[in-house]
C-alpha cells in the first residue's frame, strides 16, 4: 500500500523512539500536522515561538541524553529556529529539526515563505539535508538521527518540501542500519596513546583533571581515576555535575568566573588531563599565560578537530571518552600526591566563594536558599548573565544532566524553554529556571506553553533592573557609562515611579501562572517554599541589589595573575 511522505515522517519518528515533538505549525508542514496527532504515544508540544521549540528540544536532550526533536514551517518558522540550532551546535547537543519548505518546483523563485534554510544553517549544524524525492525520505531521517547522536553530538536539519510530504511511496520500508560512506566517527581509541597517558600520569607531581560536557557519561570513571591517583578535578560550566561538586577532590568551575582555587590549580599543574572539553577562551584567557607550568596535556575527545585547536597537546587521544577512561584505568597505578592535594585544599580554604552576610537582599543568598529548600534535588536551567554565574557558584551539582545552560553561544532566553523541555521529560521532578530580568523576556511567551501543557516549572527571576553582566563590564572597563543596560523606566529613579517594568507578577497571572514577589531578605525562604509547593508554573521575582558583581573575574584576554577577587 502506498503511503505519503508525511506518513513516512511520522512513522520514522516513532521508529526512532521519539516520544515528544516541540513545534509550531504552518502552511508547509500541514501534511505532517495532519498525521502527528493520530499517533498514540507521540506527544506534540505547541510552543509560542519557534526559538522556544529549539531550546525545549535542547533542554530535553541535555536532561535525558536522547535527541530532541523540533518541527516548524518554512521561511520565518525555520529562520526563527536558527539561534537554537547554533546554541546546540556550540554545546554539542543532539537535535533533529524538521523544517517545512516550499514545493521543489518553487525553490529558488522567492516563493511565499521561502528561505534557503540549508544554506543558512550550514555553519551552525552538524549536518543538514534537503529531501527532493520521497524515496529518499526514510533513509535521510535514519541518517539524521545517527549523525545527531554519534561521535560529537549536534543538531541536524531535514528540510522537507511540501510536495515531498504529499508524494506517495509504494513498498515503504524503514532502514534498520545506516551506511554513510564519508562519515565514520572514531570511537575506539589508540592503545598506544592510552599507554602514553598512563605513563604521563605516573610521572606527574601535580596532575589535574579538566572535565567538560563531552564527559557527561563518565562520572564513575572520572571519580575512580581521581581517587586512585589522587587527582583534583575542575570542570567547565557545562561540565558541572559530571564530577560531583561535593567530592573532596573537586575544585569546581574554572575560567573567567571560575573559583580562584580552580584557576590556581590550573596555573600550577604539571599535567592536564582534559576530558570532553575544548579549551575555549573563557577557560584559557590569555593563551600565552595558560597553565604555564604544564609539562604535558592529555586531551581525550571524540572530535579530532577539537584537539590542539586552541592549545597544543602532547598526548592526543581520539575516541569515546568513556571507552578511553575504561581502558586507561587498569593501566594507572594508585598514587598519592600529598603535597599537591594539601596545596589545593589550602587554596580552597583561603579563597572560598563568598559574599557579605548583611541585611541586603543579595542574589547569592537567593541561590543558597533555593539550594537549601530543594536539598539540591532539582534540574536547574539558567538564562545567560550574572545569575548564570551565581547559579554555577552557589549550587552544588553532584549528578550529570542536572545543570542546563547555554555555554558556547551564551544565548539569552535559553533557560526557560530548556527548563520546559526538561520538565516534559521528567514530569515528576522539580525543574527550576534561574533567570535574569533581561534574559527571561527573550522567550517569556512560553509561559503560555508552560500553563497549557501543565508544566510546573519554577522561574526565579533575579531582578536587578539591569542587564547585569554588561553593566558589570561597563562599571569595570567603561568608566561606569551604563549605556543601554538599565531596564527600568526613564523616570525609574524618581519618587513614586514604578519599579516593575514589566510587572512580572501581573504578567504571570495574565498567562494563568502564579506570581510571587520578594523584596526583603527575610521573605526569601518562605516564598521559595510557597513556590515549590503550589504545583503550578510559577514566577518568583526577587528584587536584589542593583549593582552586585560576580567575583572572581579574569578580564577578557588576561591571565590568572590579573584575576580580580572582589567582594560585593
Amino acid at each position: 500500500m502506498a503511503i505519503t511522505g508525511a506518513e513516512i515522517i511520522v512513522d520514522a519518528l516513532v521508529r526512532e523512539g521519539v516520544q515528544v515533538v516541540f513545534g509550531y505549525p504552518g502552511g508547509c508542514v500541514l501534511d505532517i500536522f495532519d498525521r502527528i496527532n493520530h499517533v498514540p504515544g507521540l506527544r506534540f508540544v505547541l510552543v509560542r515561538h519557534e526559538q522556544g521549540a529549539g531550546h525545549m528540544a535542547d533542554g530535553y536532550a541535555r536532561a535525558t541524553g536522547r535527541p530532541g526533536v523540533a518541527l516548524v514551517t518554512s521561511g520565518p518558522g525555520a529562520t526563527n529556529l536558527v539561534t537554537a540550532l547554533a546554541t546546540a551546535y556550540m554545546d554539542s547537543v543532539p537535535i533533529v529539526a524538521l523544517t517545512g519548505q516550499v514545493p521543489t518546483a518553487a525553490i529558488g523563485s522567492d516563493a511565499f515563505q521561502e528561505a534557503d534554510i540549508v544554506g543558512i544553517t550550514r555553519p551552525c549544524t552538524k549536518h543538514n539535508f534537503l529531501v527532493k524525492d520521497v524515496a529518499d525520505l526514510a533513509r535521510t531521517i535514519k541518517e539524521a538521527f545517527y549523525i545527531a547522536t554519534s561521535g560529537r553530538p549536534g543538531p541536524v536539519v531535514i528540510d522537507l518540501p511540501k510536495d515531498v510530504q504529499k508524494a506517495k511511496l509504494e513498498n515503504y520500508v524503514y532502514p534498520e542500519q545506516v551506511r554513510i560512506r564519508s562519515y565514520h566517527p572514531v570511537i575506539h581509541p589508540d592503545a598506544g596513546q592510552i599507554r602514553r597517558a598512563a605513563e604521563a600520569i605516573a610521572r606527574a607531581s601535580r596532575p589535574l583533571l579538566y572535565v567538560g560536557g563531552g564527559a557527561v557519561e563518565c562520572q564513575s570513571q572520572l571519580v575512580a581515576l581521581s581517587e586512585r591517583c589522587d587527582i583534583p578535578c575542575t570542570t567547565t560550566l557545562l561540565g558541572m555535575g559530571i564530577f560531583p561538586g561535593d567530592h573532596a577532590n573537586s575544585v569546581h568551575m574554572l575560567g573567567m568566573h571560575g573559583t580562584q582555587y580552580a584557576n590556581y590549580a590550573m596555573h600550577h599543574t604539571d599535567l592536564i588531563i582534559a576530558v570532553g572539553t575544548r579549551f575555549d577562551d573563557r577557560v584559557t584567557g590569555k593563551l600565552e599565560e595558560f597553565a604555564p607550568r604544564r609539562e604535558h596535556i592529555i586531551h581525550i575527545d571524540v572530535d579530532p578537530a577539537s584537539i590542539s585547536k586552541c592549545i597544543p597537546v602532547s598526548i592526543p587521544i581520539v575516541g569515546d571518552c568513556r571507552q578511553v577512561l575504561d581502558r586507561l584505568l587498569p593501566l594507572v597505578e594508585p598514587k598519592k600526591h600529598h603535597e599537591w592535594i594539601e596545596q589545593v585544599r589550602r587554596w580552597k580554604a583561603d579563597y572560598p566563594l563568598r559574599y557579605p552576610d548583611d541585611d541586603k537582599l543579595r542574589p547569592q543568598h537567593v541561590i543558597r536558599e533555593l539550594y537549601r529548600a530543594t536539598g539540591g534535588e532539582a534540574i536547574v536551567a539558567t538564562e545567560v548573565g550574572q545569575h548564570q554565574m551565581w547559579a554555577a557558584h552557589f549550587w552544588q551539582y553532584v549528578r550529570p544532566r542536572t545543570f542546563l545552560s547555554s555555554g558556547g553561544l551564551g544565548t539569552m532566553g535559553y533557560g526557560f524553554p530548556a527548563a520546559l523541555g526538561a520538565q516534559v521529560a521528567f514530569p515528576d521532578r522539580l525543574v527550576l529556571d534561574i533567570a535574569g530580568d533581561g534574559s527571561i523576556q527573550m522567550n517569556i511567551q512560553e509561559l503560555a506553553t508552560a500553563v497549557t501543557e501543565k508544566l510546573p516549572v519554577k522561574i526565579c527571576i533575579i531582578n536587578n533592573r539591569y542587564l547585569g553582566m554588561v553593566r558589570q563590564w561597563q562599571q569595570l572597563f567603561y568608566k561606569e557609562n551604563y549605556s543601554g543596560t538599565f531596564l527600568g523606566t526613564p523616570d525609574g529613579r524618581a519618587a513614586g515611579a514604578s519599579l516593575y517594568i514589566p510587572d512580572f507578577v501581573k504578567l504571570a497571572e495574565a498567562y494563568g501562572a502564579a506570581g510571587i514577589r520578594v523584596a526583603r531578605k527575610a521573605d526569601v525562604a518562605p516564598a521559595i517554599k510557597e513556590a515549590i509547593a503550589n504545583g503550578r508554573t510559577t514566577i518568583l521575582e526577587v528584587m536584589v541589589e542593583e549593582k552586585e558583581n560576580v567575583w572572581p573575574m579574569i578580564p577578557a584576554g588576561a591571565g590568572v595573575e590579573q584575576m580580580i577577587s572582589g567582594l560585593a
